[in-house]
């Protein structure tokens, strides 16, 4: 079984995606990381973002260990990630990449932004998952304060719009909903609720 999970940044959908996984007992990718790494190591570089070759040349150099870095999960390397996303030349070096990982037995759960739509249209579920954008800087904010970070929830809130526009509007594989994906809208759940929602979701689908 192959479950896709889209939507925008804070949304839940790591979570969401995690917690399936060890349920139905899946492998899970982050496909985030994918190019949270290749921003990372572009940046560590020196390289420039906006350089779709340079972009390219690194995602297709891309090693398994250059997933471990700790400071993929911090909110520059999502920045970062979003930045070299709207390079074709990056899409497509790790489109094969995601679809192996998606064909290895027992099956995957795979959480991104384009999952439904381009890596792998033909998901045994899709679902969306979205929330409204001040409820997503509000749970990164209180996220980053946890952690000891005093971040601004405005400025959270100017980046998460930010993004949400950049991600929607790149010329290769931009987020949107696909046709067949079921939405599931986090804005008035707990962590709990949502994957009960996404529980439902997959078995009514996967009948």
């Amino acid at each position: 079984m192959i479950i896709a999970i889209d939507g925008p940044a804070a949304a839940g959908k790591g979570t969401i995606a995690v917690k399936l996984a060890r349920h139905y007992g899946l492998n899970h990718l982050d496909t985030g990381l994918l190019y949270r790494a290749i921003g990372r190591l572009m940046a560590d570089q020196g390289l420039d973002l906006d350089d779709p070759v340079a972009a390219g040349a690194v995602a297709r150099a891309l090693k398994p260990a250059d997933l471990q870095n700790a400071e993929l999960r911090g909110r520059e390397a999502g920045e970062l990630a979003s930045r070299v996303a709207v390079h074709a030349d990056v899409r497509a070096a790790l489109v094969d990449f995601q679809r192996d990982f998606a064909r290895t037995p027992p099956g995957a759960v795979l959480d991104g932004r384009d999952i439904g739509t381009a890596i792998c249209p033909d998901a045994d579920v899709k679902i969306f998952v979205t929330a409204s954008p001040e409820v997503r800087a509000r749970r990164r904010t209180d996220e980053l304060n946890a952690k000891g970070r005093d971040v601004p929830y405005e400025r959270i809130l100017a980046e998460i719009l930010e993004r949400d526009e950049r991600d929607s509007h790149r010329s290769a594989a931009p987020l949107r909903q696909a046709d067949d994906a079921v939405r599931l809208d986090t804005t008035a759940l707990d962590a709990e609720a949502a994957f009960a929602a996404a529980i439902a979701i997959v078995e009514a689908g996967h009948d």
